[in-house]
C-alpha cells in the first residue's frame, strides 16, 4: 500500500461513525450488512449516513452490491489486511519476536 492510498484510509476511519460503521461490517463478514441496518444501527438519517458510506467507498474500504431490492456493503478486508501491513511494516524495527504478543492477540479474535 502507498502512502497516499493509507492516508486516505486513515483519514476516512478517523470519524467516530466511520469508523464504527467500518468496525460492524468487518465483524459481519462475510455476509454483510444492508444500508437500512447500518443506518439504525448508526442512529442518523439516510442521507448523512450516506455520506458516510461514500467516504469509506472511496476509500476502498466498504464495497456495495445489489442483492434484489437492497444494497448489501461489505468490508474490504483486502484494503483492511493492506492498511495493517502498511503500519506493521516496520514494527519493532527488523525484530519479528516483539510483535509477536499483537499477532497472538489477533490470533485469539
Amino acid at each position: 500500500m502507498e502512502t497516499d492510498t493509507a492516508l486516505v484510509a486513515l483519514a476516512a476511519l478517523a470519524h467516530p461513525t466511520r469508523l464504527q460503521a467500518f468496525r460492524l461490517l468487518v465483524h459481519h463478514e462475510p455476509g454483510g450488512l444492508s444500508t437500512g441496518q447500518l443506518v439504525e444501527a448508526s442512529g442518523l438519517t439516510q442521507s448523512t449516513f450516506s455520506t458516510h458510506l461514500a467516504v469509506l467507498a472511496k476509500a476502498d474500504l466498504v464495497k456495495s452490491e445489489k442483492r434484489g431490492r437492497q444494497f448489501i456493503q461489505r468490508a474490504e478486508i483486502d484494503t483492511l489486511k493492506g492498511l495493517m501491513l502498511f503500519l506493521a511494516k516496520d514494527c519493532c524495527q527488523g525484530r519479528p519476536e516483539l510483535c509477536e504478543p499483537l499477532l497472538a492477540e489477533l490470533a485469539c479474535c
